[in-house]
């Protein structure tokens, strides 16, 4: 529910706002976010009568939410910046660079844990790894320079490769499906 209401809301509030604005925001609430975590391993959760289970599933929606929020602007921006024909290459590439992203983010996870000594009996420093994940959270601000200062309506390749056409040789057949589309078969 919380990755499809980030959805909705990035559609319909927040598509015309500039990347880097969207971006830098969406990051700190990212971070910011986690910081929930410390109400629950505090149990401050239930001083405000709020029970475990339900006070998890708000969390976790929040988190699904802000994590869509985050990921909406991202693939508009990566499409502007994807040249014609290659959008299935761009997107696996996105997608790799993301899973390889969770895949080291899963392993330092485990190196904290284990340097902080927080076993599946012993949780007395996992606020500190909590801490430790919401700084890391908000590290890739710094990042932000390298995203370009446009709005969603605004042209971000140059013209010259945004009109690029691929010609396609009718006589060819036999690779059609790897080519993009551009012309008809009959010239058109």
């Amino acid at each position: 529910m919380g990755a499809l209401l980030g959805a909705i809301l990035y559609q319909y509030a927040l598509k015309d706002y500039a990347f880097r604005n969207l971006l830098f925001w969406t990051q700190l609430i990212y971070g910011l976010s986690g910081m929930l975590d410390l109400i629950l391993v505090s149990r401050l959760n239930l001083k405000f009568g709020i029970p475990d289970y339900f006070f998890v599933v708000i969390v976790e929606s929040i988190a699904k939410m802000t994590n869509r929020l985050k990921w909406m602007p991202m693939l508009v921006l990566s499409s502007k910046l994807c040249p014609s024909g290659i959008e299935g290459t761009f997107f696996a590439l996105l997608m790799s660079i993301d899973n390889v992203g969770l895949l080291s983010a899963s392993w330092g996870g485990g190196f904290v844990l284990h340097m902080l000594r927080i076993t599946r009996t012993k949780f007395d420093n996992i606020w500190l790894a909590i801490l430790i994940r919401n700084i890391l959270r908000i590290a890739p601000l710094w990042l932000l320079f390298l995203v370009p200062r446009a709005d969603r309506s605004s042209s971000i390749l140059p013209c010259k490769s945004m009109n690029s056409e691929v010609a396609i040789d009718p006589s060819d057949t036999k690779n059609v499906e790897l080519v993009s589309l551009v012309h008809s078969v009959d010239g058109k």
